[in-house]
């Protein structure tokens, strides 16, 4: 099953666009790629859904962007992490595990 931007859980897409960026600075491209690759190819995340999450994430001081040429040579922006967007994946990362093992609780029982 393939999920989409728009099917992920609200927030959800958050903390899997900084987790990306622990790597090193990427533009929406190379995220999306990434996240694709990561999740054995289930993820498939829509251009709007990422940008719209990009923008949150850089108003909250999450991440940091500026103009750079790709691997393509194409004027790109990239983003990257900054202090404030460390202390938010952790905290997420920890709510977003918590939640997950509930939720398999919840669907092995019998």
């Amino acid at each position: 099953m393939t999920k989409t931007g728009s099917d992920l859980i609200y927030g959800t897409l958050n903390v899997l666009v900084l987790k990306a960026l622990t790597w090193q600075p990427m533009h929406g491209y190379a995220i999306s790629n990434w996240l694709r690759e990561r999740s054995g190819g289930t993820l498939h995340v829509d251009d709007a859904a990422l940008y719209k999450s990009l923008h949150r994430l850089e108003s909250q001081g999450a991440i940091e962007s500026e103009w750079g040429v790709s691997e393509n040579n194409r004027r790109a922006k990239f983003y990257r992490l900054t202090a404030i967007g460390r202390r938010q994946l952790r905290d997420e990362r920890t709510a977003w595990m918590e939640f997950a093992v509930a939720v398999t609780r919840v669907l092995r029982t019998a």
